[in-house]
């Protein structure tokens, strides 16, 4: 007999109706809730994503947030990126109602043990090379979160055999009360700075071990100082990678040139830095830390090596997109942070065409600006942060300079770009900002760099 869901036949709003408020529609109507669907945006703006729930039959209340219809609910579950300071959900939580999210229910629920990473800048580059390590290993596994796919629609596939490895953001960390058996924090440096404190950031990125036992695990990136002192809150397993040392304990790190593993005293050479396909000293980083989590999870280390040295690396994140004239062209549209920005410079040895621009994110620019002086032949700036970013360079102008232009879309850099380009030359298109400006998402404003790269031609 199959026991009744706890949602049967209750009111359930589901607020912003993205990738999440989709997986959460689906799952709760199949869970027999009466479900009512809640965003700002207007009907025809969210053609597709109502179309995708249609055989739901959700209750529409589009164009605002109503607190009164709110008031009639059961359960409040909020997409990310919706404020849990906003009107609404305070006069919600006063009233007694439950706030959950897509990430808290999954974590509740999940049938199997889940391994989880997280980190200012390199998540989705180490979540999708573990992805590429239980491949090779052919260990039964999903993948989900915030690489763009729900997490609740994994459920009906998951078998006692499978392991489940999932990104989460800071935002579906917010709302979570319970931490993945096997957790990983890249880095936690200045991000989102325009919506949160440092110190809210940093207690945001603390969730994904906050609530971990004894026998659970996490693993910590040592040369990050914030990562460093979350080991002496941890109260489960602490393993740590380090690019810069020997860590004389257990973990995962690089030494003259050379990936090794130490668990309790022993040694075992995992692979060679040459062996890496994608460029960049934090890609270094993200495989340490997917080697980290493989060899928790029972990988042997000649198969961590073959996966790791023919990952080719993930859409938008230092991708090659062509090579016209002898002009390297790269979409680095991830990089929404000065510094990603810095990281991708410094994955190149090439002279460097930087396209920039996009939302400004209120972080500091001065270390960006002054490396684009010393290591850029050119700088075309784009966008609502293009004067920003423009005049953040020229305040430091030093003797070889790089040109300076502003324009107003990516198309236009684009062609600027080519013109200041020379054979040899790389142009990187990593813009240091947010693409709210003008798209939905940086994988949209990526696309966008393609598409324009794709129309230019040959010089001769």
């Amino acid at each position: 007999m199959q026991t009744k869901s706890k949602f049967s036949g209750k009111n359930v709003t589901v607020v912003g109706l993205g990738i999440e408020g989709i997986d959460l529609v689906r799952y709760l109507t199949k869970q027999g809730a009466k479900v009512i669907v809640s965003d700002s945006r207007k009907e025809a703006e969210l053609t597709e994503q109502i179309h995708s729930i249609a055989d739901c039959s959700p209750t529409l209340s589009l164009g605002k947030n109503r607190i009164k219809q709110m008031l009639s609910s059961e359960m409040i579950f909020v997409s990310q990126g919706v404020n849990q300071n906003a009107t609404f959900i305070n006069t919600a939580r006063k009233n007694g109602i439950e706030i959950s999210s897509m990430s808290k229910l999954f974590l509740q629920i999940c049938p199997v043990n889940i391994t989880a990473v997280t980190g200012s800048s390199g998540k989705t580059t180490t979540t999708f090379l573990l992805d590429s390590i239980l491949t090779n290993s052919k260990i039964p596994h999903l993948i989900g979160g915030n690489i763009g796919i729900g997490l609740l629609g994994l459920l009906e596939n998951i078998t006692p055999e499978s392991r489940v490895l999932i990104e989460l953001s800071h935002t579906q960390l917010e709302t979570i009360d319970n931490s993945p058996q096997l957790s990983c924090v890249t880095n936690v440096t200045p991000n989102h700075l325009d919506k949160f404190s440092w110190d809210s950031y940093v207690n945001l990125k603390r969730r994904i071990f906050e609530f971990q036992n004894k026998e659970d695990t996490v693993i910590l990136n040592f040369d990050n100082n914030i990562c460093r002192e979350f080991s002496t809150e941890s109260v489960g397993n602490v393993i740590y990678t380090s690019r810069k040392q020997n860590l004389n304990t257990d973990g995962v790190y690089l030494e003259n040139e050379k990936i090794y593993a130490q668990f309790q005293q022993e040694i075992l050479p995992i692979m060679n830095v040459g062996d890496i396909s994608i460029p960049g000293i934090h890609n270094i980083e993200n495989v340490l830390s997917a080697s980290a989590l493989a060899l928790q999870m029972g990988v042997p280390v000649k198969e961590i090596s073959d996966a790791v040295s023919s990952f080719q690396g993930v859409p938008h994140r230092l991708e090659s997109v062509a090579i016209k004239s002898g002009v390297l062209y790269v979409n680095d549209s991830i990089a929404t942070t000065p510094e990603r920005t810095i990281a991708g410079i410094n994955s190149f040895k090439q002279p460097i065409v930087i396209i920039l621009g996009g939302r400004d994110k209120n972080l500091p620019l001065s270390e960006m600006a002054d490396l684009i002086n010393q290591r850029c032949r050119a700088v075309i700036t784009f966008g609502e942060a293009s004067e920003l970013y423009a005049k953040s360079i020229a305040d430091i102008l030093q003797g070889n300079s790089p040109t300076i232009d502003q324009v107003e879309n990516v198309s236009d850099a684009v062609m600027i770009a080519q013109r200041r380009a020379q054979s040899g030359d790389v142009v990187l298109f990593s813009p240091a900002g947010t693409s709210f400006d003008a798209f939905h998402t940086f994988e949209e404003r990526g696309a966008s760099f393609i598409e324009a790269v794709s129309q230019i031609g040959e010089k001769f």
